[in-house]
């Protein structure tokens, strides 16, 4: 019985405080801090953005999500608010992974594939790539070849994959892939055209 009253006196204690913390303002202090937490991330990614491009022309419907350093590769990873779609370029400096000769050669399947061994341990891996055609993209103010492809992945919530990946030698002398995901039945070629002819060098 003593047990009872303490867990409803506990209960009742619980929500006098949460009706006093948002009568004090409480829930506002909560989401004014959370939007500072993600305005700080989303400027400090921004910034390190910088590093391998000019990202201040891009849509609002894209949002840059992180930079990193993939085996001492720096990549910028952008996101499509509305379909999810994920983009990503990776600065290889002079050390060239992918060139624009390897998207329009015949061994492109083989190559992709060596570079998912090399970056297998990354939070997205990919198998079972394979080719469904090729084109050409705008980014950093070039025309550039691309190549449209399927996969599996392992590490994503869906397992079915569509994107494109496609490389660009920059004024500095750098070369740069750039990729863009989704599931497979979600990708839209549109989406990836409209994020990437936006990029542009510093």
């Amino acid at each position: 019985m003593f047990r009872l009253i303490k867990i409803i006196f506990n209960a009742c204690f619980l929500v006098l405080a949460i009706i006093g913390f948002n009568a004090i303002g409480g829930q506002k202090y909560v989401e004014s801090a959370k939007n500072a937490i993600v305005n700080f991330v989303q400027e400090r990614a921004m910034e390190n953005a910088k590093k391998i491009g000019d990202f201040s022309g891009i849509h609002e419907e894209f949002q840059i999500d992180n930079t990193m350093n993939i085996l001492g590769y720096k990549a910028v990873l952008a996101e499509h608010d509305i379909s999810g779609q994920k983009m990503c370029i990776i600065d290889s400096g002079s050390k060239a992974l992918l060139t624009q000769s390897d998207i329009q050669g015949n061994n492109l399947e083989k190559k992709l594939n060596e570079l998912v061994d090399k970056f297998k341990y990354q939070a997205i891996s990919f198998q079972e790539i394979k080719i469904t055609s090729k084109g050409n993209l705008y980014i950093y103010g070039k025309t550039v070849p691309y190549a449209k492809f399927e996969a599996k992945s392992n590490k994503l919530p869906f397992s079915d994959l569509s994107g494109i990946v496609s490389s660009v030698k920059t004024s500095d002398g750098s070369e740069k892939i750039a990729i863009s995901v989704n599931e497979k039945k979600r990708y839209s070629q549109l989406i990836s055209e409209e994020f990437f002819k936006d990029v542009k060098e510093n």
